[in-house]
């Protein structure tokens, strides 16, 4: 293997990649990207990737400039290109995974979008998918038949909060029972960095025509401070209602980890309900934040654990 791997980062991430670039040490490859008027685009590298290991970056979010559509196809296309243009090796890098939210038949004739993306991954020919905390692992692991990467950022998040709770005793927050696995995760990487194993708890959630139900808790919050994990949020309808249930339960303080906060219309209401003291959240994602959220959310890089994902990669 070359001595340096090959780092694309595409339009709508370069800011991203220019850090991951940073830390491993390299500069970010040359490409060119250019629009059509018809809508169409074309990318291709601008320097030699013939058998060399290359790696191409982009998170799978929608915003103004691009729709999640347009990102997912350019990244497959630049995928094929690189493999066309003799690359040894290609691994995408996704910060934010689309479509992973259907990952099971919950009803009827339901899509399961995890899949059918790993199928467009596989057939442009990638060999590996690195992403930052999808939806359902079990399920990302599985739907893949390249090999398939999960990093999260809980240490990350841990390593801020502690400075945060203090001595004050906490509870770690699902905010339904579909995330418990993902609290146990947060727990276990909380002992770790604090010698401590804290409780945990979750809140029944049903979800019918876009409304959320359910107001059963789980668990103890009396005199804790609460820390509520989840993977994303969009409006913020679960996480505000997970926040108040905890208040109303008794805890003295409530946190929000997120970690893809795309915040879409609506989310404005988690920084200026009262029931959340503090969102914390990674720069997975660029949402569009409201003026009064300044003070009320701390963000996260997480571009080192794409860098270090990469150079383990990278040497085998």
């Amino acid at each position: 293997m070359d001595s340096e791997p090959v780092l694309f980062a595409l339009e709508g991430s370069q800011a991203f990649g220019h850090a991951v670039a940073s830390q491993l040490g390299i500069s970010l490859a040359a490409h060119e990207d250019r629009n059509f008027e018809d809508g169409e685009h074309k990318s291709r590298p601008l320097d030699s990737v013939r058998s060399r290991d290359v790696y191409v970056l982009l998170s799978l979010f929608g915003e103004k400039a691009s729709s999640v559509n347009d990102k997912l196809m350019r990244l497959l296309f630049f995928v094929a290109t690189a493999k066309d243009a003799g690359a040894k090796r290609v691994t995408a890098l996704l910060p934010y995974l689309a479509y992973a939210r259907k990952d099971r038949r919950g009803k009827s004739q339901d899509p399961i979008t995890t899949r059918y993306v790993a199928q467009l991954f596989e057939a442009m020919g990638a060999d590996r998918v690195v992403a930052l905390e999808v939806h359902n692992q079990g399920a990302f692991d599985n739907a893949f038949r390249c090999q398939t990467v999960h990093l999260e950022a809980h240490r990350l998040f841990v390593n801020t909060l502690k400075d945060h709770v203090g001595k004050e005793p906490l509870v770690i927050v699902s905010p339904d029972a579909g995330g418990t696995k993902r609290v146990d995760r947060f727990r276990d990487a909380w002992a770790d960095a604090a010698d401590e194993q804290p409780p945990t708890a979750f809140l029944e959630k049903h979800r019918k025509d876009g409304k959320v139900t359910g107001d059963a808790v789980m668990g103890d919050m009396t005199g804790k401070v609460a820390i509520i994990v989840d993977d994303m949020v969009a409006s913020g309808t679960t996480l505000l209602r997970a926040a108040e249930a905890c208040k109303d339960k008794g805890a003295t303080k409530v946190f929000g980890v997120i970690t893809h906060a795309l915040f879409g219309p609506g989310s404005e209401q988690l920084y200026r309900a009262g029931a959340i003291d503090q969102l914390f959240i990674t720069d997975s994602v660029t949402p569009q934040q409201e003026p009064e959220a300044q003070g009320r959310v701390t963000t996260l890089p997480v571009a080192g654990l794409f860098a270090e994902a990469v150079q383990e990669l990278h040497t085998d």
